[in-house]
């Protein structure tokens, strides 16, 4: 039973023990160990998430790659430029319909994304054994909630 006495990480003076700076700290070492990882095969991170969701939905608009990535349009634009002068996918010069311009995944970017994910995947295998599986669909479901909480 909770008297309101015992100190709660909401009420906290330390900043470091506030839910929100240990999301930004776990994020931020998922990126240190993705960046360092991508790097062996050429990638930053959102061009790993660029192939990523290319492989699953070809054809996506840079609208729709950024939204997926969590990169600004014209970050996409500059995402979108480095994977193509790399050969890694293929856009069309124009377009028949609207301002898009959908991008596909080369065999080469098929067989790099297939080798970086291996290595992705491996790290986020590390992150889940961190956590109880008891305690992994729990979790999942409070991270969902709290995205859902701060969106507008």
């Amino acid at each position: 039973m909770h008297d309101g006495t015992s100190s709660s990480p909401a009420r906290t003076a330390d900043v470091t023990e506030r839910l929100g700076y240990r999301l930004k700290r776990a994020a931020s070492a998922l990126r240190t160990a993705m960046d360092r990882a991508l790097r062996e095969y050429g990638l930053t991170v959102p061009q790993y998430a660029c192939l990523e969701l290319l492989d699953q939905r070809p054809g996506l608009s840079n609208a729709e790659l950024a939204r997926g990535s969590f990169v600004t349009r014209q970050s996409m634009n500059v995402v979108l430029r480095g994977l193509q002068d790399a050969g890694l996918i293929t856009r069309p010069a124009t377009t028949d319909h609207g301002r898009a311009l959908p991008a596909h995944l080369t065999e080469e970017g098929h067989r790099r994304l297939a080798m970086a994910r291996s290595a992705v995947y491996a790290i986020d295998q590390r992150m889940t054994d961190a956590v109880p599986e008891q305690r992994l669909a729990t979790m999942l479901t409070d991270l969902d909630r709290m995205t859902a909480a701060l969106e507008p």
